[in-house]
């Protein structure tokens, strides 16, 4: 299958998700996961008129930012080191992975001295897994009040990943979860403005993310693919 048919494939995913939950096709963005492959494909998804790239680590991304950083928008959406952020912020427009106050203090600094602010989702780790990072959802509350003073961070909305599941069914209370907990944070008027992105659902499980709510997902391997090249 071509990058083109995995694209329209996907698209018509995305549709049916919708339709069946009521929302329109348009609330929902795609975020194309490039780490594993290379900068010329990367090239061919943004030709492909996909317009957001995802890469989870800065030495894998630098090349591919170096070379076509200019064209799209740029999320991480991998574990941000702290000693990393001077390499991230001001060429990755959001960040997907905002787990400890240790991180945020350092992206108000490094985003304070380039006069920039950058957009930010809260990762919260609604499956309690031992190996996913984020807060636990009791935390996100207080973790929000006490970054409120960090003018250069904007926080948007959560993040969360769900285990992977052979029944993408399975997933389901983690995507609730996660849509639950960001309106009951928004009753609560915490944060400047109200909390309005879910980042949330992957290759194996992104319908059943759109359909509790998602408003970004991020998808790699049914989308642009693993191999280098369109096959």
């Amino acid at each position: 299958m071509t990058l083109e048919e995995r694209i329209q494939e996907v698209n018509k995913r995305i549709e049916q998700a919708c339709l069946r939950s009521g929302r329109a096709p348009q609330e929902v963005k795609t975020v194309a996961v490039t780490k594993y492959v290379s900068a010329a494909m990367t090239a061919k998804v943004l030709d492909g008129g996909l317009e957001h790239i995802g890469e989870n680590r800065w030495q894998n991304a630098q090349d591919k930012w170096e070379a076509l950083g200019h064209r799209g928008t740029w999320h991480f959406i991998g574990h941000l080191q702290t000693n990393k952020v001077k390499d991230v912020i001001g060429r990755f427009e959001y960040i997907h992975s905002l787990d400890r106050l240790s991180l945020a203090k350092e992206l108000e600094k490094q985003a304070a001295a380039r006069g920039l602010t950058v957009k930010t989702f809260l990762q919260v780790n609604v499956s309690g897994e031992d190996s996913k990072y984020g807060l636990a959802p009791g935390e996100a509350a207080s973790f929000l009040q006490d970054s409120q003073s960090f003018s250069h961070i904007k926080v948007i909305g959560l993040m969360t990943m769900a285990p992977f599941e052979d029944d993408a069914e399975a997933t389901r209370f983690v995507f609730r979860g996660l849509r639950e907990l960001r309106d009951e944070l928004n009753r609560k008027g915490i944060t400047r403005e109200p909390l309005t992105e879910l980042s949330m659902g992957m290759s194996n499980d992104f319908e059943v993310a759109i359909e509790e709510g998602a408003t970004w997902i991020r998808l790699g391997s049914i989308l642009v693919g693993k191999e280098e090249g369109e096959g």
